[in-house]
């Protein structure tokens, strides 16, 4: 675990074997036994440990001597918790910080380390029901994705990002995570290895977006990169793979530039684009699913209630008003043919 604990105070006697120190360092070992990634293990230590802290401030220190009473007036506390700013927790984070001492919890039962789980009947709070960020458009896409400098290494290696993320709807992290080895020239695919839940998966890359990959990868990426064994496929200014962070902010700044309406967000933009795109285009709602890498197929049931383009032709179908443009539009063109030739030019300003 090393590096990755933060530098907090233990809780309790740091060397009782039923302490919570001792136990939550048992369980991160085990999640990275069974090869939980290590931003889970990250998390699950930080969160967890920030609810033994909460225990011990009402002089608790050991998990078995927590009570079912005592998660659930935790949960009325992380949801009632205000940040500095005055607001409340994200739904995310409450979520996040309940889900993790839910799964310490179950791992001490399945272990003997306690009797019985008292996280075990904690009901999650639910997720508010909102619409993804609207997607792009074709036409807003195409202004995107011209504005990198390709006469340059760091432009065709921004060109060939946007396209990627595009044309897959791969995650920030998948990208980021991409080997040489995952991508497939021949076949027009990609691999995306320990995508979201650990899951692998194969998602094909369209013709346009494979052929930037590779004249980056023959033109650019020689120039950019400082190791010989760096696998990454894509390099960062630095010379080596990107972080997360930094490839937010490198899409950020082009999308600054970009002269379209300004939307929320950057690379899962892309992502967004996407599944609408497809969608619209008459893909199937598994396909959809299974190139995104959801799990449930109600997640990705989302973007139907964002493609509005099959719900505005029916409309325009079945709706009195809908039937009525093309009659509407016969009479404003007669009405103005009419004014064109009773008028002078000087009658058809606007005063």
């Amino acid at each position: 675990m090393g590096s990755r604990w933060p530098k907090r105070p233990p809780v309790g006697d740091p060397s009782d074997p039923r302490g919570f120190e001792v136990l939550l360092a048992r369980y991160v070992e085990w999640l990275a036994v069974h090869h939980y990634s290590d931003a889970m293990q990250v998390a699950a230590g930080r969160l967890v440990r920030t609810f033994a802290e909460w225990c011990a401030e009402r002089g608790v220190v050991r998990p078995v001597d927590v009570t079912r009473g005592m998660v659930e007036r935790y949960q009325r506390y992380v949801y009632h918790y205000r940040q500095e700013t005055g607001k409340p927790l994200g739904f995310k984070t409450q979520q996040g910080r309940l889900t993790h001492v839910r799964g310490f919890f179950k791992y001490l039962t399945r272990e003997r380390y306690v009797l019985y789980n008292p996280a075990a009947e904690i009901v999650l709070p639910r997720k508010p029901p909102r619409l993804p960020t609207e997607s792009f458009t074709v036409s807003e896409t195409e202004q995107i994705l011209a504005l990198p400098d390709v006469t340059t290494a760091l432009g065709l290696r921004d060109r060939a990002i946007l396209e990627t993320l595009y044309s897959t709807g791969m995650r920030r992290i998948e990208l980021v995570n991409l080997d040489l080895y995952d991508l497939d020239r021949e076949r027009g695919w990609v691999t995306i290895r320990q995508g979201k839940g650990g899951r692998d998966r194969v998602v094909p890359i369209g013709a346009t977006a494979l052929s930037w990959v590779v004249k980056y990868l023959e033109a650019a990426r020689g120039e950019l990169v400082v190791a010989a064994d760096e696998w990454a496929v894509f390099i960062s200014n630095r010379g080596r793979r990107f972080n997360p962070g930094a490839l937010t902010n490198l899409v950020s700044r082009l999308l600054d530039r970009a002269e379209v309406r300004k939307r929320y967000g950057s690379c899962h933009l892309f992502r967004h684009t996407c599944a609408t795109l497809m969608l619209e285009g008459g893909a199937d709602i598994r396909v959809i699913q299974e190139i995104l890498g959801h799990a449930s197929l109600e997640t990705t049931e989302i973007y139907t209630k964002v493609s509005i383009h099959h719900l505005k032709k029916i409309h325009e179908a079945t709706h009195p008003s809908g039937r009525r443009r093309e009659a509407v539009g016969r009479e404003l063109r007669i009405e103005f043919a009419e004014d064109d030739e009773t008028d002078g030019p000087a009658s058809r300003h606007v005063h």
